[in-house]
């Protein structure tokens, strides 16, 4: 199963009319033709299914693409010793189309809601 990169970068919002490049998130996730998650293919290489959170003025975070048991996706984050309340929840990630310029809804550490923008696949 090929595994695809995803640049996610914050969206505009009131903090930053623009949006930031300087802020988002890289994952590498399976995608089928129509640019959606691919569940099948995941479980086959989940291990592969890395992220990079990248937020201007903090150190990166790195974890994993992961599906939980009440079927829903989220970026996870190993932080030894402390509670998981780093992960970060994705609305509706099964049914986004990963596609060039499309929005992501993002729940955030701080427990904010941001959309980002899909900036690049490969």
């Amino acid at each position: 199963m090929p595994l695809r990169t995803i640049r996610l970068e914050l969206a505009r919002n009131a903090e930053f009319p623009e949006g930031s490049p300087a802020r988002g998130y890289e994952f590498r996730a399976p995608l089928t033709d129509d640019g959606t998650l691919d569940h099948d293919g995941w479980r086959g290489v989940r291990e592969s299914c890395t992220v990079r959170r990248f937020w201007d003025g903090e150190p990166d975070e790195k974890g994993f693409l992961i599906h939980t048991r009440g079927k829903r996706w989220m970026f996870h984050y190993d932080h030894p010793g402390e509670v998981d309340d780093h992960d970060d929840p994705i609305f509706r990630f099964d049914r986004h189309h990963f596609i060039e310029g499309e929005y992501v809804s993002i729940t955030e550490h701080d427990g904010e809601q941001r959309t980002f923008r899909v900036v690049s696949v490969r």
